[in-house]
């Protein structure tokens, strides 16, 4: 589970906008560098060459979830 406080301060790296926690993935979601940055051991891994890329369909979930 990741720290609220830390999730707050942290921004991607390519970007520079806000994050968004993916608990089901223990991921966190950068939905304006389609990125996904891996958690590992609470820790959350910022490195472009660690990140995976979004697919479309998960991308529009995001967005699904953050008109509601």
């Amino acid at each position: 589970m990741l720290d609220k406080k830390l999730l707050e301060l942290l921004v991607c790296p390519i970007s520079k906008t806000p994050l968004e926690y993916d608990r089901e993935h223990n991921e966190l979601i950068s939905l304006s560098s389609n990125l996904a940055y891996p958690i590992r051991n609470d820790i959350p891994i910022m490195l472009e060459s660690e990140a995976r890329a979004l697919t479309l369909e998960e991308k529009e979930s995001w967005l699904k979830k953050r008109r509601k």
